[in-house]
């Protein structure tokens, strides 16, 4: 008879050798950082520590990471609670009215795209695009941001830089609250493009310390924000680091004095003027010679005038050339760069860097007081006509001067290849943006109305939004010749996806005879007359929707 101790004993010694062999056979824990190699690399390359290779290996990977899994579970203790946040600021502005609220949701939740593979963009309104506009009206018109959409223009703006000056002023101190909260919106903290960071009063002394200690963007930012508010502030902020300061860094903070630039700015540009950074001095020397008053202007006008002169040789007015020799220590010291671009003569390079850091007002004295349109009109010997009118471009946008561009732009009417000016359609903008916007609006509508539109795009882009009516009509003009013609349309899409976002909201009803497919001309392209339709017909469903967009902002309107 098996005594009671006997039994405990063999039922102790038959628990321990089945707790051997388990311990035996199961795998040893493996570390995650193992377990991430080996199903990474493949367990062919990186076998799991255990051994366990071949074809089972990847199942010994899966069930170590779920084992490890459970593990780091059970293993976890309760965490202290957070500190609460502190509470929201309070909006003191109006909210949104209803249907404006539910507008900007449809707008932060579109995710359109062209129908089909085929790229046709279809007849609806790219509201991505109207985004910007909405963001815009809705600050113009003083609305707060409806809390729950905070969170979705935060990312918005993440996504898109072009819209972060309109979300941040838009979502306002709720806004940057809420950003603190997640760091994939930190971009908010740093502040709006060319706006002051919000963190920073205009204290003298919070600004003087985040001068001294805050992130370039920061610095750049801030100087810029005093420089609107207080030009004098901010040059004195600048002077206070400026001989501590990186060349590329003291290159941005000295393009800042553009804003407000004036004669009280001189002094500092003048010993600028000797800088270490061949940049830095180049840019000292462009804003010096944009003040015609500055000691750099009356040295450069000295220099042009030798170079520059009427031709007193022949019986008809004209304009005679001789470009500099050499390029001298004290020109390069007033920012003349001595060695030219690839392609360029050194002498024609100096010439163009001396007339057009010269005050245009020089030239009227020079030439027997005519007007800038009659000095333009002159000849010039010996084939310096193009060089010597480019550099007078340059002058004329360096130093805002209306008369001149205008000189400059000559007629609308006139091809751009034989213009008084020149052709480069880019130097052509910088011009039209001198002239005030009316008078603008109405040079590229004729300008559009002689030459049509491909040549335009870039002038379009120079004109207040929305066009003027005349502006407007001619583009609109334009676009049905194209059709008429069975033009492929796809060649003007860039111009049509301006016209959606610029034209007047006002112009729909008189577009909608255009959304009809036209007969396709002989010769036209295939398909043509349906694309023509699709665009016009997006065109005024656009149209369409920027009206009720601003009446949906405008209160009390219906």
């Amino acid at each position: 008879m098996t005594s009671p101790h006997t039994h405990t004993d063999t039922h102790t010694d038959t628990h321990t050798r089945t707790a051997t062999t388990t311990t035996t056979t199961m795998p040893m824990p493996m570390l995650w950082e193992e377990l991430v190699t080996s199903a990474l690399l493949g367990t062919d390359r990186r076998p799991p520590a255990n051994g366990s290779g071949g074809t089972g290996g990847p199942l010994a990977v899966l069930d170590a990471a779920a084992l490890h899994t459970v593990r780091r579970r059970a293993g976890l203790l309760p965490a202290s609670a957070a500190e609460r946040p502190e509470r929201a600021p309070a909006d003191p502005r109006p909210p949104l009215p209803a249907a404006a609220r539910h507008r900007l949701v449809q707008l932060l939740t579109d995710r359109s795209a062209p129908s089909g593979g085929s790229g046709r963009r279809g007849t609806a309104p790219d509201l991505t695009e109207l985004l910007p506009q909405w963001l815009a009206a809705a600050n113009q018109h003083g609305f707060r941001a409806p809390a729950v959409v905070l969170p979705a223009l935060l990312d918005a703006a993440r996504a898109r830089t072009d819209l972060r000056a309109h979300v941040l002023g838009f979502a306002g101190p709720r806004g940057l609250w809420l950003a603190r909260m997640n760091p994939e919106w930190k971009f908010a903290l740093r502040g709006a493009p060319g706006s002051p960071p919000p963190s920073v009063a205009t204290d003298p002394e919070a600004v003087r310390c985040l001068w001294e200690e805050g992130l370039f963007a920061e610095r750049v930012a801030l100087l810029g924000s005093v420089r609107r508010r207080e030009p004098a502030a901010a040059l004195t902020l600048l002077s206070t680091t400026w001989s501590t300061e990186r060349a590329e860094d003291r290159l941005m903070f000295l393009d800042s004095l553009r804003t407000g630039l004036s004669g009280a700015d001189e002094a500092f540009l003048e010993q600028a003027l000797a800088d270490r950074s061949r940049n830095v001095r180049a840019t000292a020397a462009e804003l010096l010679s944009a003040l015609p008053r500055s000691a750099l202007a009356v040295r450069m006008a000295a220099r042009a005038t030798t170079c520059v002169n009427p031709d007193r040789t022949g019986e008809a007015a004209s304009i005679a050339v001789e470009a500099p020799h050499e390029c001298d220590a004290s020109m390069q010291r007033d920012g003349v760069v001595p060695v030219p671009p690839s392609g360029r003569g050194e002498r024609s390079w100096w010439l163009g860097q001396l007339v057009e850091a010269t005050p245009l007002t020089t030239w009227r004295e020079r030439f027997a007081g005519r007007s800038a349109q009659e000095i333009v009109a002159l000849p010039v010997a010996d084939g310096w006509t193009e060089e010597l009118h480019a550099a007078w471009c340059r002058a004329a946008v360096r130093q805002r001067d209306p008369e001149w561009a205008r000189a400059l732009l000559g007629p609308p009417s006139t091809p751009p290849a034989n213009g008084p000016g020149t052709a480069s359609l880019a130097e052509r903008s910088k011009l039209l943006a001198t002239l005030p916007s009316e008078e603008r609006a109405l040079w590229v509508a004729d300008f559009i109305a002689a030459h049509g539109l491909s040549e335009a795009f870039q002038l379009l882009g120079v004109c207040v939004v929305p066009w003027a009516e005349p502006l407007g009509r001619s583009v609109v003009d334009a676009l049905d010749i194209a059709r008429d013609a069975g033009s492929y349309p796809w060649s003007f899409s860039g111009v049509m996806g301006l016209a959606e976002r610029c034209l007047n909201p006002a112009e729909a009803d008189r577009l909608e005879v255009l959304t009809t497919t036209p007969d396709e001309p002989e010769g036209a392209s295939p398909g043509a007359g349906g694309y023509w339709s699709e665009a016009f017909q997006r065109l005024v469903s656009t149209l369409r929707l920027r009206s009720a967009m601003d009446r949906e902002l405008t209160p009390g309107a219906p």
